[in-house]
């Protein structure tokens, strides 16, 4: 059985000239720091494209509130066009900078996955091979100018040994029809369904969950305690 997608080459590619040009003009301007400053060694930096209220900011890991195109996303005619060619909605839009010699150490980010509902895409703008991710303990090279997709629920961390700064331009877009059609087309493998449909519950807990179900004698959970009896015999499940 072949392994859920972690991460996924889209067929999106983009002129690097273009990009780097933006990327120079911008440079300038007042990067912010990873509020996370445990999560990385040397520095981590970003500059908001899209946020909250348009704040240039504004960096805080949320994926609701009013999102606008910030200041900067509007004199970046050309990043505005690589942003539009996803078409789908999108929450933050953001460049990201790991400087030479830096570490983002392992994490995740729960909820980013196509599954969830929030589907993060990476544009590498400046990077060099021996700059690497590390995800699930494979280790992958995001090209330059082209679209990858990171399923950010899954451990992940990232190297840069080289002596440059490695920028990616980072998108956070809300999972539609079109962006699921997209994926599939380019070999997208879904993770499977959870057997009772909430991860937390699986075969070594859900006689425990069913039975505190019953316990409140309530019609909703008693309804619920029955689907997950049905589910657990292999039992048509009740309406």
């Amino acid at each position: 059985m072949r392994q859920p997608s972690r991460y996924l080459k889209l067929p999106f590619s983009f002129d690097l000239g273009r990009l780097r040009a933006e990327l120079h003009q911008l440079e300038a301007s007042e990067w912010i720091r990873h509020f996370n400053t445990n999560a990385y060694i040397n520095n981590w930096t970003c500059l908001p494209l899209r946020a909250v209220d348009g704040r240039i900011d504004h960096i805080m890991p949320v994926n609701e509130g009013n999102f606008q195109d910030t200041a900067l996303m509007q004199t970046s005619p050309y990043l505005r066009e690589v942003v539009d060619t996803f078409l789908c909605e999108k929450t933050s839009v953001r460049l990201m900078s790991l400087e030479a010699g830096g570490v983002i150490k392992e994490h995740r980010d729960d909820g980013t996955s196509l599954e969830d509902g929030i589907t993060r895409l990476h544009i590498p703008i400046t990077t060099t091979p021996d700059v690497l991710f590390k995800i699930d303990g494979e280790e992958v090279h995001f090209s330059a100018g082209d679209t990858w997709y990171l399923n950010a629920a899954c451990l992940h961390g990232v190297v840069n040994p080289s002596s440059h700064a490695r920028v990616h331009l980072m998108l956070d877009c809300v999972s539609n029809a079109w962006l699921e059609q997209v994926f599939l087309d380019a070999g997208w493998i879904a993770r499977p369904k959870p057997k009772y449909d909430d991860p937390a519950i699986h075969d070594g807990n859900v006689q425990e969950v069913i039975a505190m179900l019953r316990a409140t004698g309530q019609s909703a959970g008693l309804q619920i305690a029955s689907r997950l009896e049905a589910i657990r015999l292999g039992q048509a499940i009740p309406n």
